[in-house]
């Protein structure tokens, strides 16, 4: 694993360690970026079930300002420190070990606003849909934000949830991409 493009372009990434955490694959990554992007004009990124911080390291890298990582593995919290530190981005991240709900709720009564989440739980965990909307009722969303959500292609979800409405979809092998955008009302 490395970062793909932009200003830490090749610095490689620690895994995780043991097998409780399945990194976004560079093939993945690089085709989520080339959907969603593939550079920013600043931004704050949030990043539920983190793992290694790749896809928030990626997004820093191409010109996102700052990022929110969350993780409920220690394993996974100390992989994305050492990430973090290892492409020069600590100063622009904040970590915490928490799970993505109680994450929400924090980070909506600091009035955190996000333009890009990345939601990628584990498989077996169907609370995507749950997730969504709680982002939506937290008022964490920008005004154009954009949702990524990494899930098992066998899942199929709805497509909107309030104001987020799907607005790409795209399977690699077991894995598939839905990107949501939200449509705030004028």
């Amino acid at each position: 694993m490395r970062v793909i493009s932009g200003s830490a372009k090749g610095r490689p990434l620690k895994a995780v360690p043991g097998m409780g955490t399945r990194p976004t694959t560079d093939k993945v990554k690089e085709a989520v970026f080339s959907m969603i992007g593939p550079y920013f004009d600043g931004g704050q990124v949030l990043d539920l079930f983190a793992g290694t911080g790749g896809l928030s390291i990626e997004a820093l890298s191409r010109g996102m300002d700052r990022a929110v990582l969350t993780d409920m593995d220690k394993k996974a919290i100390d992989t994305i420190r050492h990430n973090l530190q290892s492409t020069g981005f600590s100063d622009r991240a904040e970590i915490y070990r928490n799970d993505a709900f109680r994450a929400i709720k924090a980070l909506s009564k600091r009035e955190a606003r996000f333009d890009l989440v990345f939601v990628d739980p584990p498989y077996k965990l169907k609370i995507i849909g749950e997730l969504l909307e709680q982002l939506q009722q937290s008022g964490l969303l920008a005004g154009e934000a954009r949702v990524v959500v990494e899930h098992d292609a066998q899942d199929r979800h709805e497509e909107s949830y309030g104001m987020l409405e799907q607005v790409r979809r795209a399977e690699y092998g077991d894995t598939a991409i839905t990107i949501y955008q939200n449509r705030t009302r004028v």
